[in-house]
């Protein structure tokens, strides 16, 4: 039995019914910014999103009034947990205002941001006195040269090492995960590096199987290397042994390394689809709400907000939306059932 299989015989997180499938809602992911400061190939790909791109103009974006009273509305539906993401939120001016303001709302327990990392050095120290509890970097790669390329030749490796040790010095209380995605033939071959760097370090990684996110990144599945293979890899050469999730709907399967070195996680989209625990939402840019990663259309919120709509109207249509989701698309492809489709981009709503 290999370490990943030994996963089934962890305890399964309790799950509390309230859409058609029996998921709750308790975690919004919000997307500050539609904008991007990289133009990495799986996500915004140069080609598409060039210098004419159109992207969304300031009064098209959720203000933070906005912002805030949406999730002041989610909290009281049971949202605990928010994410920043973008495009790339740090690009958002005074976000670090933003960040207070939701982090004096009832019933928000955790509250974190998703980040490239290139801008982190500069604010980290404030979004952390602003109450930001934990901090995602994303990082492909410690190839200079291949992260440069990773990141559509816009992205400097050293920018974001020096926004990780900025994030470590002001010691998040959530602490800071760091995201790989892994794509065969491309950064496969830099995961050992990026386990040796930083395990033992405090900060969790987490590899993250290549997804057709989008409608431009030309995914096909033989570029997919599994979470299963990974581990089986990095276990040969450190050991590991399976832990068991800490709340239920966590996207990401954990291991910790034997010799104490801490933690690292999978996130198995591909090739182990979660959808039946997924209790995530996704407020986009311009104020749509999707209930899924790979949703082909969304429930427009900000024409609600610029009507008058009082807070009981904003938290009907959440509520409703909510029950009425019925999204597994990721079960659906695992099935070969889900044939392609026209999808929302994630610079539109994060990850």
């Amino acid at each position: 039995m290999t370490v990943f299989q030994a996963i089934a015989d962890l305890p399964a997180p309790q799950v509390h019914p309230r859409d058609q499938r029996g998921r709750a809602l308790h975690d919004l992911r919000i997307s500050v910014m539609d904008r991007c400061n990289f133009r990495c190939p799986y996500c915004m790909p140069e080609a598409t999103y060039g210098e004419h791109f159109n992207f969304l103009r300031n009064d098209e974006r959720l203000d933070f009034d906005e912002i805030e009273r949406l999730c002041r509305v989610a909290a009281e539906l049971g949202v605990s947990k928010l994410r920043l993401t973008g495009g790339e939120p740090l690009l958002r001016p005074h976000l670090v205002e933003l960040v207070a303001w939701l982090r004096r709302i009832d019933g928000i327990d955790d509250l974190a941001m998703t980040t490239n990392g290139v801008l982190l050095a500069r604010h980290a120290a404030e979004l952390r006195d602003a109450g930001l509890d934990r901090i995602t970097i994303s990082l492909d790669t410690l190839d200079p040269a291949l992260f440069h390329r990773m990141s559509g030749s816009r992205g400097a490796l050293h920018d974001v090492l020096d926004g990780i040790e900025a994030a470590q010095h002001a010691n998040f209380p959530r602490g800071i995960k760091l995201n790989t995605v892994v794509q065969r033939g491309v950064n496969e071959h830099t995961v050992a590096e990026l386990v040796e760097r930083f395990r033992g370090s405090g900060i969790v990684l987490r590899f993250i199987e290549y997804m057709d996110v989008g409608n431009r990144n030309h995914w096909s599945a033989d570029a997919v290397v599994s979470s299963h293979e990974l581990i089986d890899r990095i276990d040969a050469r450190w050991p590991l042994e399976a832990l068991p999730a800490q709340y239920a709907g966590e996207v990401a399967t954990r291991f910790r390394f034997r010799d104490g070195a801490g933690e690292i996680g999978v996130i198995s989209s591909v090739s182990a689809p979660f959808c039946g625990g997924c209790t995530r939402a996704r407020l986009s840019s311009e104020g749509t709400l999707y209930t899924c990663l790979f949703a082909t259309q969304g429930t427009d919120l900000r024409g609600l907000l610029r009507e008058g709509a009082s807070d009981d109207m904003l938290r009907e249509k959440l509520r409703d939306t909510w029950l009425r989701r019925t999204d597994r698309y990721s079960e659906e492809r695992a099935e070969q059932r889900q044939h392609a489709r026209r999808k929302i981009e994630m610079h539109y709503i994060g990850g």
